[in-house]
């Protein structure tokens, strides 16, 4: 099988594009003198205090109008992630910048809270983790996705999750009580059976077994879940 050449291990890429945005253009030439690519790279992570968290769509290609991404860039590292260009926007590359260079919105609890409190606010279902994997690794030390659950059950609010990431089942005492409410549903991202296939094209996220084992816990827990066959 085809592994991509001078990969870090446990990361999606090697390279590290040109931010399409920057007023200045560096380019590396070959000066005879080989060097290594590092065996990994460390996650880094910049906090932000974000002015809102509610991102709003009005496109008719995808099925809801407002979605909430408690990190920017995902350490899951997925080699074909449509939201690595949009790392470009905080001068990082789409390239392992968007996988190891990552941004935690702190105060996404009281921004999230603010935002629902507000007067004529017409609630629909929001979106968690799109444009980032909710439960990526960083999450475990970070607790957003979970802040965000929290307060959506305190507001009674609708909640679809989109998930590689078998941490979810660390929130199963706010999901099951959602899903009593019929206020949540899950999609589990499974792309692949194959080990092997999984490492090359989703270097941290959870593993084909694990991912099913959080479609069977979370089925035996009452929670509506589904399987998207896709990335």
């Amino acid at each position: 099988m085809f592994t991509p050449k001078n990969t870090p291990r446990g990361r999606g890429t090697a390279i590290n594009p040109h931010n399409r945005f920057a007023p200045t253009l560096s380019e590396s030439c070959d000066d005879g003198w080989e060097q290594e690519v590092p065996p990994t790279r460390a996650t880094e992570v910049r906090r932000e205090t974000a002015k809102t968290v509610i991102s709003r769509n009005k496109s008719p290609d995808v099925g809801f109008d407002r979605s909430v991404n408690p990190y920017r860039g995902c350490e899951h590292g997925c080699i074909y992630c449509f939201a690595r260009p949009s790392h470009a926007y905080w001068d990082l590359s789409p390239g392992i910048d968007f996988e190891t260079r990552l941004i935690a919105k702190t105060n996404l609890a009281e921004c999230l809270e603010q935002e629902l409190s507000r007067p004529g606010y017409v609630p629909q279902p929001i979106a968690l983790g799109v444009n980032t994997d909710a439960y990526q690794p960083l999450e475990r030390e970070q607790r957003l996705t979970r802040q965000a659950l929290e307060i959506l059950l305190r507001f009674k609010h609708p909640v679809h999750i989109i998930t590689k990431g078998s941490l979810v089942l660390r929130d199963l005492d706010l999901l099951v009580p959602l899903a009593e409410q019929r206020l949540v549903s899950v999609s589990v991202s499974l792309t692949t059976l194959d080990d092997e296939l999984k490492r090359i094209m989703e270097p941290r996220a959870a593993s084909p077994a694990a991912r099913l084992r959080v479609l069977r816990t979370l089925h035996e827990a009452g929670v509506p879940v589904s399987v998207m066959c896709a990335p």
